[in-house]
């Protein structure tokens, strides 16, 4: 099994870890390929010279499965890396919370057991696409966890027009407006009052970020409609995100937001839970009376 190993930002305390890593999936008998970028630094670093290696996103779709290094941010690179191919990705975090790179990274050696014996399961995740922003984002328009709107800089609060599918639902005065996937129902739009959606949800949530009318909350949609936004914004600028990317917009435009035609693919290993991870890692419904519940 060709398994590619994406690491976005190499740090130097990453050595060790890397280095094992490698010993190991030669040892459980998979063929690491690293990212150019990735193997360029390990050689520097004293790592081995005869890697192979995949250069862009074209050669990524050809392996057998991607290991995502890092973060949460680095996941969702991940995933956009071999979007539409059905190779699936496993994330090892190296990072802080490790929300979605749910691998920690002194249980390698027990996932790469599993992944050699074939003892994983595959999650399908919604994706979202975004048209109407080629010029800014060419073809890099899709998003894991959500799609956002937000006032530029210090300037006055943005009135968000939104349609779902060409029904109107609100005028959104407010500093953004985000859409996100059940995905990244516990990222941003958590944060902004959104609710938890399970993974298995065909639904979108549509969450206002700081909005002047008190009396509006966030609302969820089926995952088959197309949300239109029309913005209004005084500076005539205003921001469009994607995940962790960013691009200025001018002017009046139809932005559309739909479910993309295919699904990104996760690796879970065994005993994975959703909401086990919610409890550990956001610490979901901690409270000093909490017992084991009755089996």
């Amino acid at each position: 099994m060709r398994i590619g190993i994406n690491l976005r930002r190499p740090e130097p305390h990453y050595r060790d870890t890397i280095l094992g890593l490698l010993e190991a999936m030669h040892r459980h008998g998979l063929e690491p390929v690293m990212g150019s970028r990735a193997n360029s630094w390990l050689k520097k670093q004293g790592g081995p010279n005869d890697l192979e290696q995949f250069a862009n996103d074209d050669a990524a779709r050809s392996l057998d499965m991607l290991f995502s290094l890092g973060g949460d941010g680095t996941f969702l690179r991940s995933v956009g890396m071999v979007a539409g191919s059905k190779v699936p990705v496993l994330g090892i975090n190296l990072g802080r919370l490790g929300f979605l790179a749910d691998v920690q990274s002194d249980k390698i050696e027990e996932a790469l057991a599993h992944i050699a014996n074939g003892r994983y399961e595959l999650e399908q995740r919604t994706l979202l696409r975004l048209e109407g922003c080629d010029t800014e984002f060419g073809s890099d328009t899709l998003a894991l966890n959500d799609v956002s709107v937000h006032k530029r800089d210090r300037s006055s609060m943005i009135a968000i027009h939104t349609f779902v599918d060409e029904r109107f639902l609100n005028t959104y005065w407010a500093d953004g407006l985000i859409i996100a996937t059940p995905t990244g129902s516990t990222a941003y739009s958590l944060s902004c009052g959104g609710p938890i959606l399970d993974p298995s949800c065909g639904s979108l949530v549509i969450t206002p970020i700081a909005p002047h009318n008190l009396n509006v909350r966030p609302f969820v949609v089926p995952d088959e409609c197309t949300i239109r936004l029309v913005v209004d914004a005084r500076s005539e600028k205003y921001l469009m995100n994607l995940d962790a990317r960013g691009a200025t917009l001018l002017g009046q435009r139809d932005i559309l937001v739909r479910k993309a035609a295919f699904t990104a693919s996760v690796v879970h290993l065994p005993d994975h839970d959703p909401f086990t991870t919610l409890r550990n890692k956001l610490n979901w419904g901690l409270d000093a009376r909490s017992t084991e519940p009755p089996q």
